[in-house]
Parts: C-alpha cells; sequence; structure tokens
C-alpha cells in the first residue's frame, strides 16, 4: 500500500502525488472502497483516483536514485523490442509502455530511435505511431529520471548520451 504524501508512477498519468488515500462520495461507486486520490505532476489541476484494492492497477513507487545510476549503467546492455510482425508492433508499443517498466521504456526508445536512423536513411521520415510512442516513452522515462536524480527533464537526453558514452570510454581504455 503507498501512503499519503508519497509520489508513485501510474500508468500514463506518469508520476503523481498522493493526495489522500479515502473514501469517494460519488454515485455509482462503491462508498466503503478506499481510493487513492493522485495529482498527476504533469496535469496541473488534475486529479486520478484508483481503488486501494486494485491489483492491476499499473502503479509503482518512483525508482530509487540509485536505482536511476544503476539503470544508466545497464542501458547498453538493455535489449530493443524484437518486432518482427509490423501489424503487432503498435501493441508491443503499447504493452511494453503501459508495463511501467522503465526498462521496458529504454527498449522502446532504444527499438524506434534504431527505426528512425534505418528511415532517415532510406529518405523517408518516422512514422506517426512511432513518433508518438518514441515521445510517450521519452516523456516517462526522462521525467522519472530527472525528478529523481534532481536533473531538469530537459537535459536527460544530453545527460544520458554524454554519461554513456563516458562508462564506455572507460570501459574502452580499461581494456588491455
Amino acid at each position: 500500500m503507498f501512503e499519503k504524501g508519497e509520489y508513485i508512477i501510474y500508468g500514463r498519468s506518469g508520476i503523481c502525488k498522493i493526495e489522500d488515500i479515502t473514501h469517494l462520495s460519488i454515485s455509482g461507486i462503491d462508498q466503503q472502497k478506499l481510493y487513492y486520490v493522485l495529482a498527476p505532476l504533469n496535469t496541473r489541476g488534475s486529479r486520478v483516483y484508483f481503488p486501494v484494492d486494485k491489483k492491476d492497477a499499473n502503479a509503482r513507487r518512483l525508482i530509487s536514485e540509485k536505482e536511476a545510476w544503476a539503470l544508466l549503467d545497464e542501458i547498453r546492455d538493455i535489449p530493443e523490442i524484437g518486432i518482427t510482425n509490423e501489424k503487432l508492433r503498435e501493441d508491443a508499443y503499447r504493452q511494453a509502455l503501459n508495463s511501467c517498466d522503465y526498462r521496458q521504456w529504454v527498449s522502446i526508445i532504444k527499438t524506434l530511435y534504431q527505426r528512425k536512423q534505418m528511415r532517415i536513411s532510406r529518405g523517408k521520415k518516422m512514422g506517426t505511431t512511432d513518433e508518438r510512442y518514441m515521445k510517450l516513452a521519452e516523456d516517462a522515462l526522462y521525467s522519472e529520471l530527472a525528478f529523481v536524480m534532481g536533473k531538469n527533464k530537459a537535459d536527460m537526453v544530453s545527460f544520458i548520451e554524454e554519461y554513456v558514452a563516458k562508462k564506455e570510454n572507460e570501459k574502452a581504455e580499461a581494456l588491455p
């Protein structure tokens, strides 16, 4: 169970602060059931509600700063999403995004970055579906990393690229 005042990831709402845990007096719902009242950080003034006892809520605690640094260390090793059937591509992206699993978000970003580079090399633009899921995955990942690491979200792409490149250089220099 989450606690009042805690920050969590909740589905596509992203980072949310738990403002309250209460019974809702809204007609048509079970008045005895407890609900989390969430305030999404990226949508000022809005509220999201979900039952405390909901098992498949796609909600989790934010990663720790230590886990964020560990993720940056393993980014190169996280595989792309292996999709060979074009008709299943969007469903695979949706499932990975909705999993609230930050490693899955990295997989989406890596997959779509490679697809984008391939399409550009062929003189084509990135497809709208790919563009949409890349933006959603980047927003989810970079928001959480920036929040827990105390950084600006707008700086995350360059920060991650520089960090990963630095680690690769250190590995190369350590080789005999």
